[in-house]
Formats: C-alpha cells, structure tokens, sequence
C-alpha cells in the first residue's frame, strides 16, 4: 500500500512544535520510481559542536509523483515494528498487507507527537543511528538507504521526520539556552545598578544571588549547576520564578552537595533539576530567574579576587552553557601604632582601640583574634554570627594589628586607652575603604593607617633634685639664724 497523498504532503511541509522542521523535497520523475540506490539528508542552521543523529522508521521502497503531492510506498525496518503493531506508535501508523499507511488527523502538533515518541522508542531501545557532530551550520548525511527518519539533536528536545528520497533538508529549529548570574552590593538596594558582577561583604555577611535562565525552544534537561568557593556558605533554599511569576517546586528538585542522598558528584555547591513537563512549557528567550542566597565565612579570601560563585546550564543530551561568574571581595584594615624618639617611629604596645561604623565610636565591630601564639603583629577578623568575640583591641609590641574580612565601607577607628605616659587621642580616626580596597584616611591614601601618640614634656615637680636643694637652703638659713640668734643673745647678756 501506498501512502496517501495528503499524508506525504503534510510531512514535506511539517514544522515541529518546540524545535526542529523538517521539509521533504521528493524527486521529480514521470511515474512510479523504484527506491534504488542512496539519498542525502542535510540540516542547515546547525549548531557547532552539537551532535545530530537520525534513525531509519521506514524503508522506502518506491514512490511516483512529479512534485511534493507524490505517492510512497513504505515498509517498516524490522526493529521498529513493535512500535508499530502494539507501541506508541500504532496511534499514527498502520500496517496492511506489509505496508504502512499515517492513520488520524494530520496536523503539525500531532505529528510533532509521533516524531517524539519515535525518537524516545529509539533511546530506550538503543535503536542503531547514524551520528554526526557539527563543524559548521551545515550538516550533511551521505550515502543513506532511502526512507523515513526520525533526526534529533543533541541540542534540544526537537526532532524532526523526513523522506530520503533521494534528497531532504532540515532546518535546525533547537535553541541555545544561556545563564546570567549577578550579585546584589547591599549599599545600593533600590537603586537600578544594586545588581552586578561583584560585590563587597563582611565576613558573617548575607549576600544575594539571581542567575537568569534563558529558554529556547526545544528546552530538554535542564539543569542548572552553581558553585561557591570556600569562603561561602550556600542559605539552603531557592526561589524560583518565571516570567515574573513563582514557579512551583513541583517542576524543579533542589540537590544540595552537603546532602548525602543528593547525589551531587561535579563539585557544585548544589543543583536545580527541572522537570521535562516543565520545560515542555517553555517558550523562546523566556525568562527563568533563580534567587539565592549565601553567607561570607571565614574561609573568605581576602583583599583579592577570589570569593567566586560559578553557575551553568547543561541541556540536551550533554551539551552546557557558558559559565557565568559572579565575585564577592572583602577588605582589610592594617594598623600601626606609634611615636617617634630622635625623627624615627617607635612601635608603642598597650595602646587599646575599637573599629565602629559609627561616628562616634559607638557600637564597635564585633571581632575575634586569629593571630598564632607569640605573634608580633596581631590579626583579627569580624565575627560571624553568633559567635564570640571582642571589641577591643590592644597593640602588640610591634604597634601592629590588621582587621581582616571588612566591607567597603566608613569606619571610625577609637583610641579608648592610650599606653601610660601618652596623650590619648581627641577624636576617631576616619577611615574609606573603597570597593576596589584602597584606603583612605582624609585625603590621604595609604598602604595602613599610622597612628601617632605624642608624649607631655617633664613638668616642674615637687620631687626630685629640686626638693633637695630647697631641703638644703631650708637648713643652710636655719644655721644661720641659729647663730644670728646665739650672737645676739651673748651680747645683750654681756
């Protein structure tokens, strides 16, 4: 039996829903013409890198016609027929008398429903293929056994259906999805730049994630990778949104690398799986937008480029998406205390200070010590939260101390006690740390901020040699008058 006309029409002009069209173009000819020899099929619009397979459903063994309203004959190639007599296939296509006839409405959506449950029958089967991996927009299968086939790509969930005949072109009609991942700087919430690239933290701070999925059609196996480095900490949970509205977490499964059971072997901090029901749905360049958040450790990097977070896309059948990379820095505060004796700085130890986001100094930084015993300059870092730390600190022998893991940010550095026999210091030091990290102290930039102390000069006393001398004139004018007043008294009794 010979497929009817209106089905071979239907399946040169068919253009899949979600992906891949497919036109066939018969050979021209006067009356009925003998399938002999090899055909061609060529896809256009290919994707570089992507691999294209195609699996023969039917042989065909002649056709007749002299433009694309011909008439084919066709047999089923042998391991095809249980999708045919009793699988899914037996819905669109029906065998009589050995040959197969398109049974049921013949619209574009329906067929596009046969070529997907043919290519799954393929999979699941492991049906033989021919496979090609694209160099350029042009793919181009040679020398193939004339018939019906069943082309999928790598790329997306697409396939499209076409008659060698002998020759038949496709167009590519898969997209290639893409990630964007930004980090929101918190000193610029509200504000239209608030989300970028990078930002600056505190270590204990919470930082903001949003990578944007970007759909194209023929959307399969959607899985999103991200990746932190040490110095965060994933929040554990995610928000989901597409187009601007929640997405059910019925259509996505969360895989949490510290989670045992979740299987996450690629080194990523976690996954997002979505569903195929999912992204079945999705449209052209439409929007998925996943926000997150993690905390800045103590492991943080700092003063560098470091503190990365990394998010993919894989899709299809092993293809991925362009990395996108977003980094948070954090600071650091070097501080020398000292005096100068003969025009050279002199370190000064038991000086006490405070670090405060506060003009006044109130409400200092909360800090703990991470410098190793008998170190001669001491190290601290901000305290995350809920742990113990301190508020002050004191200057080693060296003058020395660095505060490590600050935003950028003003700060206000408090000397609250001085070393003794110093004056104390009238008001906080003033200290920017931009978002690149310079720092500045007025309009000064420098390399760490230098803290002076002057000493009082010796005040006159009532100790000391000069007690002494006045003890010694005291009993010098004593004598004296002792020997005035004896002289005096010898001569009134004379």
């Amino acid at each position: 039996m010979k497929l009817i006309k209106k089905i071979a029409a239907i399946m040169l002009s068919v253009m899949m829903v979600l992906g891949m069209a497919s036109v066939v173009s018969a050979a021209e000819g006067a009356g009925a013409t003998s399938a002999t020899g090899n055909g061609t099929i060529t896809i256009n619009n290919a994707i570089p890198k992507q691999t294209y397979k195609i699996y023969r459903i039917l042989e065909l063994e002649s056709f007749s016609g002299t433009d694309d309203t011909g008439n084919y004959a066709y047999k089923v190639v042998d391991r095809w027929n249980n999708f045919i007599t009793t699988g899914e296939g037996k819905d669109y296509l029906k065998i009589k008398d050995g040959y197969v006839n398109w049974i049921g409405a013949t619209d574009k959506v329906r067929i596009a429903e046969f070529a997907k449950k043919a290519l799954a029958y393929a999979i699941e089967n492991k049906i033989d293929c021919t496979a090609e991996t694209a160099a350029t927009t042009t793919v181009a299968f040679n020398n193939l056994p004339l018939g019906y086939y069943v082309v999928e790509s790598s790329v997306g969930a697409l396939c499209g259906l076409t008659t060698t005949n002998p020759t038949a072109t496709i167009q590519e009609k898969n997209g290639v999805p893409s990630v964007e991942k930004k980090v929101q700087e918190d000193s610029k919430v509200g504000k239209t730049d608030d989300w970028g690239i990078s930002n600056t933290a505190d270590i204990g701070q919470t930082v903001n994630f949003q990578t944007t999925i970007t759909a194209q059609p023929g959307a399969q196996n959607y899985v999103l990778h991200d990746k932190m480095e040490a110095g965060l900490t994933f929040g554990g949970t995610v928000t989901v949104t597409k187009n601007g509205e929640n997405v059910d977490a019925t259509n996505y499964t969360l895989k949490i690398a510290t989670d045992s059971s979740a299987n996450v072997t690629d080194g990523c901090t976690f996954e997002i799986v979505f569903t195929q029901s999912f992204c079945n749905t999705l449209k052209a360049d439409e929007q998925i937008i996943v926000t997150y958040s993690a905390t800045l450790n103590e492991k943080a990097a700092i003063a560098g480029e470091e503190n990365k977070n990394t998010t993919k896309l894989t899709y299809g059948d092993s293809s991925e998406t362009t990395p996108s990379t977003t980094t948070t820095k954090t600071f650091e505060l070097p501080v020398f205390k000292y005096t100068t004796k003969d025009s050279k700085e002199k370190a000064l130890a038991g000086a006490i200070f405070t670090l405060s986001k506060n003009t006044d100094g109130t409400t200092p930084i909360n800090l703990v010590e991470t410098s190793e015993e008998n170190a001669t300059e001491a190290t601290y870092r901000v305290a995350k939260t809920g742990e113990t730390g301190v508020t002050t600190v004191t200057t080693p022998s060296s003058g020395k101390f660095t505060i490590k893991g600050l935003d950028a940010d003003t700060y206000y550095l408090t000397e609250t006690k001085q070393p003794d026999g110093y004056n104390k210091l009238s008001a906080p030091i003033t200290v920017v740390i931009a978002e690149n990290g310079t720092i500045t102290v007025g309009s000064e930039t420098v390399d760490e901020v230098k803290v002076l102390n002057n000493t009082g000069t010796l005040l006159p006393t009532t100790g000391g040699n000069g007690t002494s001398l006045i003890y010694f004139l005291g009993a010098v004018l004593a004598l004296v008058s002792g020997v005035v007043l004896i002289t005096k008294q010898r001569m009134k009794n004379s």
